[in-house]
């Protein structure tokens, strides 16, 4: 996507793409915070639901190790990519999510402050 505009017209254009975009901080159990309009109505939650949920939740504890596992992946090579695993709707609907890049986010002096994913290709379960 190019970048035009301000900041506001840039954050509107992420917040809106036809993408899912998702991102966690740094804490030991992560808090999602930030979901685009396509994560929030993929995952069933309010902006306020999603900025106090810990993204553990976002797959079934079934699936949470083989997620941790990506993420730690991602931390130590800075990004992956093709990923594709199962994840949660806070109603519980199941869905894969498929061909998603997922990498660390760094403040501007270079210090990681969380992950972020996108995806476009998913399919309920």
């Amino acid at each position: 996507m190019e970048r035009v505009d301000g900041a506001e017209a840039q954050a509107q254009a992420l917040f809106t793409a036809p993408i899912v975009v998702v991102s966690h901080g740094m804490q030991d159990d992560p808090i999602l915070n930030y979901g685009s309009q396509l994560a929030l109505t993929l995952w069933e939650m309010t902006w306020e639901q999603l900025v106090h949920t810990p993204s553990r939740l976002t797959a079934e504890p079934v699936n949470r190790t083989e997620r941790e596992s990506m993420l730690e992946r991602a931390r130590t090579q800075g990004y992956i990519d093709n990923y594709r695993g199962i994840r949660i709707s806070s109603s519980g609907r199941r869905f894969l999510i498929e061909q998603a890049l997922v990498w660390n986010v760094a403040d501007r002096a270079g210090h990681r402050r969380g992950q972020a994913a996108t995806f476009s290709r998913w399919t309920f379960l």
